[in-house]
C-alpha cells in the first residue's frame, strides 16, 4: 500500500459522498455522543465566519433541535461563541454565519487582552515570542475559553477541523484540534462545501478564501499561500486521484513533517 492510500485509509475520506446522507450521519453521530452523558446538555462551537465552523455549527444546531424534540427537554442547547482578537476584519461574515446557524445562545469574548497579557508575562521572563507563535497562542486561548464555558454550561466542545487540514497539519496543536468531538473530520474541503450548499448556506460563506487569520502582520493570509498547495489539489489527493508529482510531494512532506501533531501523547 503506497503512502497516499495509507493516508486516505487513516483519515477515512470517501471519494464520493451524498450530501444528505453525510449530514444525517453526522447529526446522528453528535446525538449519540452527547446523549451517552446524562449530565451534559449542550454543544459548544466557536464560530469564525469561515466554511468549517459554519458547517459544524449548523450540524450542532440541527442535532440539538432533534434531541429537544426527542427528549422534550428544552435544557439542551447549541451554544455559539464569537472569540475575536480585537476587531475581526470579516466580522460581517461571522454575523452572517451566526444568522445561518441560529444557535440557542451566543457569547462574545474578545481574547486580545488575555493573549497580550500572556505575551507580557513571557517577556518579563526573557521569552520573546514571534507573531507566528502569538498566532498559536490565540488558538489555544480560544480553546481554553471554550472549555471554561463548556464546564459552566455542561457541554461538549465541538471541533471544526477536517481531513484537508489534518493531512497537512494545518492546525494548532492543543488549540483548534483540542476538542471533545469532531463531526467533519473525515470530510475534505470541497465535501464540506457540498454539505453547506445542500443546507442552503449563503454562498459567500463557503466560497470565501480560506484563512486561519492568526498572524497580526499578515491578517487574512490565505491558507493556500502558507501551504504551498491548493485545497483542490489536497482534496484530489484525499479522493485517490492522480495529481502532479510535485504537488503530491508537497502534500506528503507536509503530512510526514506533522505526524507529531496528530499523534496522541506517548505514555
Amino acid at each position: 500500500m503506497n503512502l497516499q492510500k495509507k493516508i486516505i485509509k487513516l483519515l477515512k475520506v470517501k471519494p464520493i459522498i451524498i450530501a444528505e446522507t453525510e449530514i444525517h450521519r453526522r447529526v446522528e453521530f453528535l446525538k449519540q455522543y452527547l446523549l451517552q452523558y446524562y449530565h451534559l446538555k449542550s454543544l459548544i462551537i466557536a464560530v469564525s465566519g469561515g466554511q468549517d465552523s459554519t458547517l459544524t455549527g449548523k450540524l450542532c444546531q440541527q442535532t440539538i433541535e432533534e434531541i429537544r424534540y426527542q427528549k422534550k427537554d428544552i435544557k439542551y442547547q447549541c451554544i455559539a461563541l464569537r472569540l475575536p482578537y480585537g476587531v475581526q476584519k470579516d466580522e460581517q461574515d461571522c454575523q452572517d454565519a451566526i444568522n445561518f446557524i441560529k444557535p440557542d445562545q451566543i457569547f462574545n469574548i474578545n481574547i486580545k487582552s488575555a493573549v497580550l497579557s500572556s505575551q507580557r508575562s513571557l517577556k518579563k521572563s526573557g521569552i520573546i515570542i514571534s507573531d507566528y507563535i502569538r498566532g498559536n497562542q490565540k488558538s489555544r486561548e480560544r480553546m481554553k475559553i471554550q472549555y471554561s464555558i463548556a464546564a459552566v454550561k455542561k457541554g461538549l466542545v465541538v471541533g471544526t477541523w477536517h481531513a484537508s487540514e489534518a493531512i497537512t497539519g494545518f492546525f494548532t496543536k492543543y488549540g483548534d484540534n483540542g476538542t471533545d468531538i469532531n463531526p467533519i473530520a473525515t470530510l475534505n474541503k470541497r465535501q464540506g462545501r457540498l454539505l453547506l450548499e445542500h443546507l442552503m448556506c449563503p454562498k459567500h460563506l463557503y466560497l470565501k478564501e480560506p484563512t486561519a487569520d492568526l498572524e497580526d502582520k499578515h491578517p487574512q493570509k490565505a491558507d493556500e499561500s502558507v501551504l504551498g498547495v491548493t485545497y483542490q489539489e489536497i482534496d484530489d489527493y484525499l479522493e485517490g486521484k492522480n495529481i502532479h508529482i510535485d504537488r503530491k510531494k508537497i502534500i506528503e512532506k507536509l503530512y510526514l513533517n506533522t505526524i507529531h501533531k496528530r499523534d496522541i501523547p506517548n505514555i
